[in-house]
């Protein structure tokens, strides 16, 4: 048994026991960056990219696969730009406790279309590109704040990611790469121990967002979790303890794509710069970081995942039918630049109608079945506490989506169980229309594939969120996730005791208080 077991233990027991250190308290004058800086490297600016009207939601989410369409430069700056880069100044009165900063523009909030624990977007994207590119071949990172690629390495090294994947693995035709880091100390300075569970769930996001807009645009885009990370780190000049390497993305090309070999000690030889000037280290996230990296390049078997999958519905619980599922009829760029999470503004006077609600569930779960190395197989289950839904009695229920329907779990309003079980004060649950909840079997997934399914538990959790979070914006519903609840009251709650299921994020939508005061300035 590895340490992602004792982990995932201790990550559902923080509402009673707080892990260490527990006396921990961010030093918001010392902290870093929202990005990395490399100092003296060449910026190519990317270019503007337009997206179709009829590339909507319900296309990015249908359970089909993406098409076979291939990138080019303005697709993947659009996709970049949509996800990751800044689109807006957002200033707004809510209940956040970063509210009296954000006036002042060194705090300032910017929005983007992917979500990200606490707003500290600690992904990095590095675009590794062969021949067939539009550019000279080697290695670029993205700069969210500038939207330019930075050269960090000169010549065809895409031959290194392909042997990292392995033979077997998908993108074994292409020269063209996508590969996501994750800088800890970026969220770790804030969130110590806790910060391997958050940062990924925002790599789950950030793919999740790359799958919805290339999806309903005829794209595909699948990631890959299993690879050797020792290899890729090594390449993009990075230490294993301070980033981990956690998805890589085969993009299909325009043109023909040349594959080339291997070519051994080359590596990035430019560093970023850090801006704070004490870096701490966490135990648990160094842990966390060598177990899931161990054996990384042990790509789980077709059927190895079948034991951990979710469970079916009880048949026996009383089913309450949903209405038609509301079309998601706005276009991907349009619902994820509308993207924000709503801090306390949810307002009961107006319920969910059961159209909005089924068509959020809908989104949640198509939205959980991430990447290849799951070969399909859906880990994640989704509950729902009712507060104010048109047709709906208040009470938990759990979510059958072959039926597109719920199933009684517990009668009776559950809005002082969701308050009381949750520790910070930026959201009044009761006020929500309804709170889902996903969960995974996270021990059955480690027995089956390892300590690295960690990785996949969670990135399939911010893939759910992500979902939701677009499907949202595009009902015109307020949304906000949240990882502080007592995830043992939970537990208790539904009755998962014994089916070894862990609820993993609570995830509200509602409407929100009408005429709000709100400053919106966008950018791109």
């Amino acid at each position: 048994m590895g340490y992602a077991h004792e982990y995932a233990a201790a990550i559902m027991r923080r509402g009673r026991v707080p892990m260490e250190p527990a006396d921990h308290v961010p030093n918001w004058t010392d902290s870093p960056r929202k990005a990395k800086f490399y100092p003296g490297v060449d910026s190519m600016p990317l270019p503007d990219s337009e997206y179709p009207a009829d590339a909507d939601l319900d296309r990015g989410l249908a359970e089909i696969p993406g098409g076979d369409g291939p990138f080019d430069l303005r697709s993947l700056s659009g996709m970049l730009r949509d996800s990751y880069g800044l689109t807006g100044r957002r200033l707004g009165i809510q209940a956040n406790t970063d509210l009296s900063a954000l006036p002042f523009y060194p705090l300032a909030n910017w929005s983007r279309g992917s979500a990200s624990g606490g707003g500290l977007y600690p992904v990095s994207v590095y675009w590794v590109s062969g021949a067939s590119g539009p550019v000279p071949p080697g290695v670029h990172y993205y700069s969210t704040r500038h939207h330019t690629m930075q050269r960090l390495l000169t010549g065809d090294v895409s031959g290194e990611v392909r042997a990292a994947l392995g033979e077997d693995a998908p993108g074994a035709t292409t020269d063209q790469y996508l590969v996501l880091g994750v800088k800890y100390w970026q969220n770790a300075f804030k969130y110590n121990s806790f910060s391997f569970h958050a940062v990924s769930m925002d790599v789950g996001a950030a793919v999740q967002t790359w799958r919805m807009w290339a999806k309903a645009r005829g794209l595909a885009v699948e990631p890959a979790l299993w690879f050797d990370e020792e290899r890729l780190a090594r390449l993009l000049g990075v230490r294993g303890e301070e980033e981990g390497i956690f998805a890589v993305v085969p993009l299909k090309w325009e043109g023909e794509s040349a594959a080339t070999a291997a070519v051994g000690a080359t590596s990035v030889q430019h560093t970023d710069v850090e801006r704070s000037r004490t870096v701490l280290t966490f135990d648990s996230l160094l842990k966390m970081q060598a177990a899931t990296a161990h054996r990384a390049p042990r790509r789980p078997a077709p059927g190895a995942l079948a034991a951990a999958a979710a469970l079916p519905v009880d048949p026996d619980r009383v089913e309450a039918p949903l209405p038609a599922a509301q079309p998601l009829d706005t276009d991907v760029r349009t619902a994820l630049r509308r993207r924000r999470s709503s801090f306390g503004r949810f307002d009961a006077q107006r319920p969910v109608t059961g159209a909005q609600l089924a068509a959020a569930l809908a989104a949640a779960a198509s939205g959980s079945k991430i990447g290849g190395d799951s070969h399909g197989v859906a880990l994640a289950k989704l509950y729902a506490f009712v507060n104010h839904v048109e047709g709906l009695a208040p009470g938990s229920y759990e979510y059958d989506p072959q039926a597109r329907s719920l199933r009684l779990v517990k009668e009776g309003r559950p809005g002082e169980f969701l308050q009381k079980n949750y520790f910070l004060s930026n959201y009044n649950l009761e006020q929500a229309g309804a709170v889902l909840v996903p969960t995974v079997r996270t021990t059955a997934v480690l027995e089956a594939v390892g300590d690295r399914g960690y990785r996949l538990v969670n990135a399939t959790i911010g893939a759910a969120a992500q979902s939701l979070y677009t499907a949202c914006s595009a009902l015109d519903l307020g949304c906000g996730v949240a990882l502080g609840f007592d995830n043992i009251s939970y537990i208790e709650e539904l009755g998962l005791e014994k089916t070894g299921e862990a609820p993993l994020l609570i995830m509200m939508i509602g409407n929100e208080r009408p005429a709000p005061a709100d400053f919106r300035y966008e950018i791109a």
